[in-house]
């Protein structure tokens, strides 16, 4: 069992930068891929940034080059940090700690940091 607690949403300007953090208990991280996602009103879940459990990157075209995800697996954090950003990174922010294993996945979810980008 993972708890995952996000934390670092606000509202800012375009052009603007935010750090999200989220932080893990209840189990090992390290034996887990990371990922964030976003939801704006009206649209499904979207996958914005992958670490894997061997620090490998992936990240969704709409945020490459200016979002980097990392994770510190002695402290139980990931991060995501949020450059030039822009009005349509707008949403609730999501961390998912995501293991598969033979026969299944385990996915563990936070509540959720909004993310307001406007002037």
């Amino acid at each position: 069992q993972v708890q995952l607690v996000e934390s670092g949403g606000g509202l800012v300007q375009p052009g603007g930068s935010l750090r999200l953090s989220c932080t893990a208990s209840g189990s090992i991280l390290s034996i887990y891929s990371m990922r964030w996602y976003r939801q704006a009103p009206g649209t499904q879940r979207e996958l914005v940034a992958t670490i894997t459990s061997g620090g490998s990157t992936n990240y969704a075209d709409s945020v490459k080059g200016r979002f980097t995800i990392s994770r510190d697996n002695a402290k139980g954090t990931v991060n995501l940090q949020m450059n030039v950003l822009k009005p349509e990174d707008t949403a609730v922010y999501y961390c998912n700690a995501h293991r598969s294993v033979i026969g299944g996945q385990y996915d563990y979810w936070g509540q959720g940091t909004q993310v307001t980008v406007s002037r």
